[in-house]
């Protein structure tokens, strides 16, 4: 399957990641091929691939935000739970997973996979079923974060199962009273925190497999932060807690 990876970051990020298969390049016609747009191009050349020189509007009937630049590639390559730990381990860091229960919106899900990659995840767990994967929508949300990220499709219950198995603590995000302030719950240890969708949040098996709910403290007039925001926030909460190490 092949399709196009539109703006200037994510194709730069998408190309320096090298994951995928390319196929061409289209750049726009009179477009200055300087700073990231140069990047690009040196990096099409020594990967050898076809450069087309393209008017504005065939880019504008492929993407609406193409910023002069479109690149033809392979389909993004899913990973395994199994590779998330193997990089957990290869860092000597205690595994630090991101599930994401059936997020909808790909605005969402890209700023999500940018916050995790930016704080040194192992790995995200996306459902099989009625979820946003990773498309060019999501690729270019993330700002091309997803290229650097071993995500895994999979049911997501059972892999949440299967990582307890592996003795991480799974941590569901939740602003119910019920659930623990942060400042109560050791963040530093093996994680796997469950972020679930922006109107029902965690389905129930998915709940239920959690070992700990944390809500986040707030004292503003709104109810509560979307769920780009919120896991943002928790995501930060567990790096500050292993030291902010890089």
């Amino acid at each position: 399957m092949k399709e196009w990876i539109y703006g200037r970051n994510p194709v730069y990020e998408v190309l320096r990641a090298g994951r995928r298969h390319f196929f061409r390049l289209r750049l726009m016609q009179g477009v200055s091929e300087k700073d990231r747009l140069g990047e690009i191009i040196e990096l099409c050349r020594s990967k050898k691939i076809r450069i087309e020189y393209t008017p504005k509007h065939k880019l504008d009937e492929i993407a609406s935000h193409h910023q002069g630049v479109l690149l033809e590639a392979s389909g993004y390559r899913y990973s395994e739970l199994d590779d998330m730990m193997f990089l957990a381990e290869e860092r000597n860091e205690a595994p630090f997973i991101l599930g994401l229960d059936t997020l909808k919106d790909p605005q969402n899900l890209g700023v999500l996979l940018r916050t995790a990659e930016a704080v040194g995840v192992h790995g995200v767990v996306l459902p099989l079923r009625q979820t946003a994967s990773v498309t060019p929508a999501v690729v270019n949300s993330s700002s091309g974060a997803c290229e650097h990220l071993r995500i895994v499709q999979a049911n997501l219950a059972q892999a949440l199962n299967e990582l307890k198995n592996n003795n991480l603590w799974v941590m569901g995000l939740d602003n119910s009273l019920q659930a623990e302030l942060p400042n109560k719950l050791d963040l530093r240890g093996p994680i796997a925190l469950v972020v679930g969708s922006e109107g029902s949040g965690m389905r129930r098996l998915v709940h239920q497999s959690c070992d700990l709910i944390m809500r986040l403290p707030m004292r503003g007039q709104v109810e509560s932060l979307n769920a780009a925001a919120a896991g943002s926030i928790a995501l930060y909460l567990i790096w500050e807690a292993r030291g902010f190490s890089e």
